[in-house]
């Protein structure tokens, strides 16, 4: 059984990227800005917005982040991202989610510049993914399919089962994985909350990705031998043996699983840091493309 590392993989993407940005510094180019948005003190959203700060950090990119507070209006959070759109330095826009009730999150994301989505969620570029062209592609479902790449599990001809059709990772990473190209050509199943029985489709699958929300939701039983489990889970549960009270567990019951994988994510450790990878390399990107 393999462990697949999204820790230490994440850190060799921002090895590769810093090494990226020096590369632009000595050419002269500008280096990759992003600014973050940040609405209310949810904590798990402000603790988000500390990590992905330090990561710009990390790896020598511009970052600048505004922290709102919970009764700002829609008007003026659409406001702050036009700024940022004509902001020259400023080649990402990442506006943290969820927002306060009272602001239409959709309106927000189809303010951003679709050059400066490197969050991937404009329908612009989701549009772009769907047909196969080259765009920002949200990046969780960018994570998982770089993870796959880099342990070289390729999907090509392979049974692909997404649990989950949100659309910031069941949606997406269905619709990257069956696509006619490299590290994806996969046969995909998405099941959800409408299936009688979703380990009839979770039996079949080669590769598995769980993005269900709910903590040990994928059992052994649920699972063929020697399948691949990719676990985008993040969920707390009690735990009095620990000083927060609560422990970190995906949506896979990984110590009954991993027994029957040919190789598994673990939860922290595994997706979760590809995302913010994934959100370096995109602005990157949208750097470079400013620059030429």
């Amino acid at each position: 059984m393999i462990m697949i590392d999204g820790k230490q993989t994440s850190q060799t993407i921002r090895n590769e990227i810093k090494v990226a940005v020096e590369k632009l510094k000595k050419e002269g180019k500008q280096i990759p800005g992003l600014a973050f948005i940040l609405v209310g003190n949810n904590p798990a959203s402000v603790s988000y917005v500390t990590g992905k700060g330090k990561a710009c950090e990390e790896v020598g990119f511009y970052s600048v982040t505004e922290r709102l507070p919970a009764e700002t209006s829609e008007t003026d959070v659409l406001a702050l991202v036009q700024k940022f759109n004509n902001d020259s330095a400023i080649h990402g826009i990442l506006v943290q989610l969820p927002l306060p009730k009272h602001i239409d999150e959709q309106k927000v994301i189809e303010a951003i510049n679709p050059k400066k989505d490197v969050d991937g969620f404009h329908p612009i570029n989701v549009g772009k993914m769907m047909i196969g062209l080259e765009t920002f592609y949200s990046c969780t479902p960018f994570g998982i399919v770089e993870l796959l790449k880099r342990y070289n599990i390729n999907p090509s001809g392979k049974h692909v089962v997404v649990v989950g059709r949100s659309n910031i990772v069941g949606k997406p990473v269905a619709n990257m994985l069956l696509q006619k190209k490299e590290w994806a050509n996969a046969v995909v199943t998405v099941a959800h909350t409408g299936a009688k029985d979703i380990s009839y489709y979770t039996k079949q699958a080669d590769i598995l990705i769980a993005a269900v929300g709910k903590p040990n939701a994928i059992t052994a039983d649920m699972i063929k031998e020697g399948a691949v489990i990719i676990d985008v889970g993040i969920n707390r549960i009690d735990d009095v043996t620990k000083k927060t009270g609560f422990r970190l567990v995906g949506d896979v019951d990984f110590e009954n699983v991993k027994e029957k994988s040919s190789a598994i994510t673990p939860v922290p450790g595994g997706v979760g840091p590809m995302t913010i990878a994934m959100l370096l390399v995109n602005t990157l990107k949208a750097a470079e493309n400013s620059n030429q």
